[in-house]
């Protein structure tokens, strides 16, 4: 399948796009989620590939505003609904839908939200220290200005895997007493003070020493870890027999998420984590059966022109005709 060439510039370009589509298999009549809609290139590419149905959900306005166009370029088969895509058993029950063929999520931050410097996902650019994708509570600017030392270096560590959390939780309580954080350079120059710029290697990328800290805020202010487990089992509850799961995740916490949980509702043993505890049920038939062991990660081709790639997997499950083994059944809450 070829991109379609009125997509937006290259830093826009979906992750993973043919291979969501091959994974999906859309075909006619049949019924789609895309839990992530953001630039809505998933939500494209699916129309495009069969005469079907997508209901799309995305918890950014912004997000919302882009979609008005989808409505009238394909009338009677495009639904935009405004949420998190954890809620989506709830949010399409409330449009009428009580199942679906297929249901695709792009987790993490969009490409639109990091380029856009006033949403502060970003320390490219300066901008208010925000990171809320749906712009509404809790902003990062509140965590680190309101929270106390522990809480920040534990959320850091375990979100961000920065070995030198404590740290940099230190340093943001001591500067703080001076004046607030209002801005996302001012923390990033506070952390790279803290960690400090490793020598540069030739023929490398340099990765800024903000990063992770940036990351760990960004899926705290956002509960993204929490909301993925919530929208996993709500696509189990769902989807028809057949009907196909497809997630592409960005980094390891995220994707040990979606593979513990494949794993398990497909009869195959995975390990625990501190975010999904290894399943004591026994018994329970399978929800998902998989078609391929493994991710599927992006190709050389694809890793030249969209750098957001880098660190993508994709994953893929089929609905089983048993039930659905439903939230807080095998660690899943």
């Amino acid at each position: 399948m070829q991109r379609n060439a009125t997509q937006k510039a290259s830093q826009h370009i979906p992750v993973l796009l043919d291979e969501i589509v091959t994974a999906l298999e859309p075909q006619d009549n049949k019924v789609y989620v895309d839990g992530t809609f953001g630039a809505g290139g998933y939500t494209r590419a699916i129309l495009e590939a069969a005469d079907c149905s997508v209901v799309a959900i995305d918890r950014d306005p912004d997000a919302i505003k882009r979609a008005e166009t989808f409505a009238v370029e394909y009338p009677n088969r495009f639904k935009i609904l405004q949420g998190c895509f954890g809620d989506m058993a709830e949010l399409l029950a409330g449009a009428g839908v009580d199942a679906v063929d297929g249901i695709v999520l792009d987790i993490g931050v969009s490409s639109f939200q990091i380029d856009e410097a006033e949403r502060g996902f970003s320390f490219q650019s300066d901008g208010p220290l925000d990171m809320r994708m749906a712009q509404s509570g809790q902003s990062a600017a509140d965590v680190v200005n309101t929270f106390a030392e522990e809480d920040i270096a534990n959320i850091i560590y375990e979100l961000g895997d920065e070995r030198k959390s404590r740290r940099i939780a230190a340093a943001i309580v001591r500067a703080r007493l001076d004046q607030p954080f209002t801005r996302t350079k001012e923390l990033a120059d506070l952390v790279e003070s803290v960690v400090g710029r490793p020598p540069r290697k030739a023929g490398q990328k340099q990765v800024h020493p903000a990063t992770r800290t940036f990351q760990a805020l960004r899926i705290y202010v956002n509960d993204e870890l929490g909301e993925l487990s919530r929208g996993l089992a709500g696509a189990e509850s769902l989807l028809s027999e057949g009907g196909r799961l497809v997630v592409v995740s960005f980094h390891s916490l995220e994707d040990r998420i979606v593979k513990q949980f494949m794993a398990e509702r497909g009869g195959r043993t995975a390990g625990g984590s501190r975010h999904m505890p290894q399943s004591t049920e026994v018994g329970l038939p399978p929800s998902f059966y998989l078609k391929t062991k493994g991710a599927v990660k992006p190709g050389k081709d694809e890793l030249v022109g969209n750098a957001r790639a880098r660190s993508s997997r994709l994953r893929t499950a089929v609905r089983t005709a048993h039930p659905a083994w439903g939230e807080g059944e095998g660690g899943y809450a």
